[in-house]
C-alpha cells in the first residue's frame, strides 16, 4: 500500500526468458553502485576543500553544471556538451576552461577511489552469470564510464556514453541504446536495460523497444522493479 492507503500499481513481473536475451545493458551511476553513499563521501571531501580553500566557487560550479545537465536531458539537447560547459561558465562567471577542470577533477577523477566501496553486492556474480549464458554485456551512461568500470572491477563487451562521437544526447533519448544494440547485433526484443531511473533509463528502453528493469527498494507505478542483484528476476541466471 502507498502512503495514501491506495495500492501501488506495478508493471506485471513477467518472467524473463534469459536464454532468449542477447544483450543486457546496464546504467552505471546508481545502478552498479550506491550513489547515495558516493555522494555522501564526495560531499565530505568537497566540504573539506571549501573550508580549506575558503572558496565556494567549486561547489557553485558543480551545482550549476549538474542542474543544467538535467535540464538538457529533459530537453534532449543534441550536441549538449559544449553548450553545457558554456552555460555553466556564464552562470557562474568563470572561464570555460575552469569549468572543464572542475568537472574533470570532481566528477570524473576524485570519485573513482570510492567506487569499489560503493559497489552493489551481487553485481560481479551477475556479470559472470551473463557471460556463462552467452549474453553480451553493454553499458550506457550519461557520463564517461570506462574508468568507473575499471574502478568497480567490471568489464563490459560494449560501452557507450552520451558524450561519445555519434551520440551527443543524454537519456531518455534512445540513440545510445540503439547504437549498443547495433554493436551487439541484438534486436529490441532480445535486449534488457537495467537502470535506476525510470524517466531516464526506463524511457530510453521503451523508446528503443527494449525491456526495462528498474532497481528500486519500492514498487514504481508502471515499471518492473527489483531490489537486489542476488534476487528475482536474476535467480534463473545465478543458479543455472
Amino acid at each position: 500500500m502507498s502512503g495514501s492507503g491506495r495500492a501501488v500499481k506495478t508493471a506485471p513481473a513477467r518472467e524473463i526468458d534469459w536464454a532468449a536475451v542477447r544483450l543486457v545493458v546496464f546504467d552505471v551511476d546508481g545502478t552498479l553502485y550506491r550513489q547515495w553513499l558516493l555522494r555522501l563521501l564526495m560531499a565530505i571531501e568537497l566540504l573539506a576543500h571549501v573550508l580549506r580553500c575558503r572558496d565556494g566557487r567549486t561547489l557553485r560550479v558543480l551545482r550549476c553544471y549538474r542542474s543544467i545537465r538535467e535540464r538538457m536531458a529533459e530537453e534532449e539537447r543534441v550536441d549538449f556538451s559544449p553548450a553545457l560547459v558554456a552555460e555553466t561558465a556564464s552562470a557562474c562567471a568563470v572561464p570555460e576552461a575552469e569549468v572543464r577542470a572542475i568537472v574533470a577533477e570532481w566528477i570524473e577523477r576524485r570519485p573513482l577511489r570510492y567506487l569499489a566501496t560503493c559497489r552493489y553486492p551481487g553485481i560481479g556474480a551477475l556479470f559472470e552469470a551473463l557471460r556463462r549464458n552467452g549474453t553480451s554485456i553493454g553499458v550506457l551512461s550519461d557520463y564517461r564510464a570506462a574508468a568507473k568500470l575499471r574502478a568497480l572491477g567490471l568489464t563490459a563487451d560494449h560501452v557507450v556514453c552520451a558524450e561519445d562521437d555519434g551520440v551527443g544526447v543524454l537519456k531518455p533519448h534512445p540513440k545510445g541504446l540503439l547504437m549498443l544494440m547495433e554493436a551487439a547485433g541484438a534486436t529490441p526484443d532480445a535486449t534488457v536495460v537495467i537502470g535506476d531511473r525510470p524517466q531516464r533509463d526506463g524511457l530510453a528502453a521503451r523508446r528503443a523497444g527494449a525491456r526495462a528493469l528498474i532497481r528500486s527498494a519500492r514498487p514504481i507505478d508502471g515499471w518492473q522493479t527489483f531490489a537486489r542483484f542476488e534476487g528475482a528476476p536474476f535467480l534463473p541466471l545465478l543458479v543455472g
